[in-house]
């Protein structure tokens, strides 16, 4: 391997509520370290900015070329595509609103800029199985829940778990809201539905079905653009 590779993922229980973020860099010369942290009264995005600043901090003084595999299009498309055009502005948004979370863009631009050249990212979609994506969950999860947890530091080869940098794949298109806090465009009339703690919900979008169940444990969702979709779905988790 001769570049950097890394992992990011954020979770938060309420948005805002507690929140984790973890990260696991792992390095040409065959070694690996875990990252973890949380706060007691956040949101979804800013752990999955914090995860991302807290890699790109760890390995400033690096060299080699880093790779960022992430589940937060919030983070891809800001830096790749949000960051130019709010500072060309004053840290105004395209609405004409204050860019929500500025001071953590502030810090994620300079450690992005210091690697020009030698950072890209990579999209993981969230909960598909990519096991350093999970694992990196299962951090984030437990610091919201106050769980203690072993963050593991030593050679490439006893690290658990497989660490396959995904190949490009597209990033779901997102567009910035007023505040700077993203959501996806909808693709025609498609709902998000969402199965927790015994209560069905529907959202507009996915940001907002993304932001209950995330970190959840048990919680069901699913994309449909029918009510034969829907009711299909309901009937498949045992719901009338």
């Amino acid at each position: 391997m001769d570049h950097i590779a890394v992992f990011t993922d954020g979770a938060c229980s309420g948005n805002p509520g507690p929140g984790g973020w973890a990260c696991i860099v792992a390095y040409p010369e065959g070694r690996v370290r875990e990252y973890a942290g949380g706060a007691p009264k956040t949101t979804n995005n800013r752990m999955e900015m914090g995860a991302a600043i807290t890699a790109l901090e760890a390995i400033k003084d690096r060299p080699e070329p880093a790779i960022v595999c992430t589940d937060s299009t919030y983070v891809i498309s800001g830096v790749t595509q949000w960051l130019a055009g709010w500072k060309r502005r004053g840290w105004v948004s395209s609405t004409g609103d204050p860019v929500a979370n500025r001071d953590l863009w502030e810090k994620l631009d300079a450690l992005a800029s210091a690697r020009a050249g030698r950072l890209s990212w990579r999209y993981v979609r969230g909960h598909s199985g990519h096991d350093a994506n999970e694992r990196c969950d299962e951090l984030a999860v437990a610091f919201t829940k106050g769980k203690p947890v072993s963050l593991y530091d030593g050679p490439l080869l006893e690290y658990p778990v497989p660490l396959d940098v995904p190949d490009r794949a597209p990033v779901p298109d997102r567009r910035s809201s007023s505040r700077g806090a993203d959501r996806r465009k909808p693709s025609g009339p498609s709902t998000y539905l969402s199965y927790l703690d015994g209560t069905l919900m529907r959202h507009s979008s996915w940001a907002d079905c993304e932001a209950r169940v995330k970190g959840r444990s048990g919680a069901r969702f699913k994309k449909v653009s029918s009510a034969d979709e829907e009711s299909a779905t309901l009937r498949s988790w045992g719901l009338a």
